[in-house]
């Protein structure tokens, strides 16, 4: 894109309310918007307009060419979507500075049109209690570049005050390790499960693999170190679906919401089919929606590892499936960065998980090319939804009154990911050298320009994600 065109833009409003103070203070002019129309009955406007920003706040949707404001994006040929809210991430702060911080994680967001971050509770220490909720929001104050918000884990030893917690401003919901992954965050007994969903109110995020389970079968892979293509073997399907039935049960049994994380089993997509009651959603993952085994496991070897497993073209395709005809609720990236001196271990003992915050604008936008999904759909799943299910009424949509979080990407634009492009600390992707069609060109953070090709610039100008 041509930046020399973002000038100062000198001509007068007219036509505008008085109530829209003058002049804006930006002006995206001549962007492609893809925005709400009666969104109840699924239908979404994708067409030409300029959008005027005050105060961080979308202000005015429509011609604004006679308007006035401080400064202007020409964005003719460009769209213009709602910056997307990524749900799931693993910054590791406080506790792995070598593999991620807020503010390497808030870059990495930044940079592929990421202006929100859900944070989750496995670090060191563990986030439990108000005052490790406090500490985070220290490490992220004037220093994130995009908007952010913490999960609390959920733990034996906080489980009755976990009501209070969620509660918290600065709190998304309520994390659950059902399975052990990174991290010893685990709820481990039933008991204490049923006793953790019978106290929450909001909609709570679970990662559903069933750790007895897991405990018992990992000898397995132990059994055959290296062999990194076991891991969907040792994380079987009936792992994921164990867990997945029994947290079900328990929201429809005292009427909560469960939030399934990156789910990958064709099976559990059938359950979800036959359990649509308001009692349960759930997320998949750019990953799951890309990569498959048992190539995926050839090509990058421990790269490709992460928890629940990259499984075979049949879960593949009822994952994207999910997606198309609206069963899926949200994409979240699961970024989850680990050192490539820590990820070339020999399996088993490398640990599971890769970074994804960056690349899941790219990657999705690319599948959208592909014609794997819609536009609309894609800013459902990544920016729409995620607003609706955590109650981030400012957020999510392009509407006059909403946050000024915006990606604004080129549909046609073809690049190749690579590992010296990645801002996370860790300096890898498993989608290095992957070619997409669709790029995030610019990223505007409440009204500010923060990224534009490929630059960061400015100061950091993320805020807390608060319930409105």
């Amino acid at each position: 894109m041509n930046w020399s065109s973002v000038e100062p833009c000198a001509s007068v409003m007219q036509n505008m309310s008085s109530e829209i103070s003058q002049p804006f203070d930006l002006i995206i002019s001549g962007a492609t918007i893809v925005a709400p129309h009666n969104r109840e009955k699924g239908r979404w406007t994708v067409e030409v307009a300029d959008v005027g920003i005050s105060n961080k706040k979308i202000a005015a949707i429509g011609a604004l060419n006679q308007s006035e404001a401080k400064s202007k994006i020409q964005a003719r040929g460009l769209t213009l979507l709602p910056g997307a809210i990524d749900t799931q991430v693993h910054f590791r702060d406080p506790g792995f500075p070598e593999k991620e911080d807020l503010v390497s994680g808030s870059r990495a967001a930044l940079m592929g049109g990421v202006t929100t971050f859900f944070d989750m509770p496995n670090t060191k220490p563990p986030t439990l209690t108000a005052l490790d909720v406090a500490d985070k929001v220290s490490r992220a104050q004037n220093k994130c570049w995009v908007n952010y918000a913490f999960y609390i884990g959920a733990s034996p030893s906080n489980i009755d005050k976990l009501a209070e917690l969620e509660n918290h401003r600065n709190v998304c919901g309520v994390k659950i390790f059902m399975g052990s992954s990174t991290g010893n965050l685990i709820i481990g007994s039933d008991e204490n499960l049923e006793r953790v969903v019978s106290k929450l109110t909001r909609p709570f995020a679970v990662h559903a693999e069933d750790n007895p389970r897991l405990s018992e079968r990992r000898r397995i892979v132990e059994q055959a170190p290296g062999q990194v293509e076991m891991h969907p073997d040792w994380r079987d399907v009936e792992t994921a679906l164990i867990a997945t039935k029994k947290i079900v049960a328990l929201a429809e049994k005292y009427s909560k919401h469960a939030h399934i994380l990156h789910i990958s089993t064709a099976e559990e997509i059938d359950f979800f089919r036959v359990h649509r009651n308001g009692h349960v959603t759930f997320e998949v993952t750019p990953q799951h929606l890309t990569l498959v085994a048992p190539e995926c496991y050839a090509k990058l070897g421990t790269l490709a590892q992460m928890n629940p497993p990259i499984r075979d073209k049949r879960h593949y395709e009822a994952i994207w499936t999910a997606v198309r005809d609206g069963l899926a609720t949200t994409i979240g990236s699961d970024h989850a960065p680990h050192t490539l001196a820590e990820k070339k271990q020999i399996y088993p003992k490398s640990p599971s998980g890769m970074p994804g915050v960056q690349t899941l604008l790219p990657v999705m936008l690319d599948h959208v090319h592909n014609n794997r999904l819609s536009l609309a759909r894609l800013v459902e799943l990544t920016s729409y939804n995620p607003a609706q299910l955590f109650r981030l009424n400012s957020k999510g949509s392009i509407q006059i009154g909403k946050d000024a979080d915006f990606a604004l990407v080129d549909l046609n634009a073809e690049k190749t990911i690579t590992n010296s492009w990645i801002e996370s600390r860790c300096k890898w992707t498993p989608f290095d050298g992957y070619k997409v069609h669709g790029w995030v060109v610019a990223t505007i953070v409440g009204g500010h320009i923060s990224m534009r090709d490929g630059e960061i610039i400015g100061s950091p100008m993320g805020s807390p994600a608060l319930r409105t």
